[in-house]
């Protein structure tokens, strides 16, 4: 389950979606919502580059967040 207080440094704030540290790097967030993760390659893990600013965008990162195999991603941040 991600971890709002455990959130990696690059989300972009504020937003529902993040990522947490127990991020793998494992690409699926990228892949699934290109628009919305990118990868930290200094920290070798994924975050939240763009919250989501449509419905297709959302539905990207949902689908992001029930794919993510470590569940480390939040979708209950500052607008929740």
């Amino acid at each position: 389950m991600p971890d709002r207080s455990d959130k990696v440094k690059e989300n972009v704030q504020p937003g529902l979606y993040y990522v947490d540290s127990s991020c793998i790097d494992c690409d699926v967030c990228r892949d699934t919502a290109p628009d919305n993760f990118k990868r930290s390659d200094e920290n070798s893990y994924s975050f939240v580059y763009k919250q989501p600013e449509n419905e297709e965008e959302r539905l990207k990162c949902e689908e992001a967040v029930l794919c993510c195999p470590v569940e480390a991603i939040g979708n209950d941040g500052e607008d929740a």
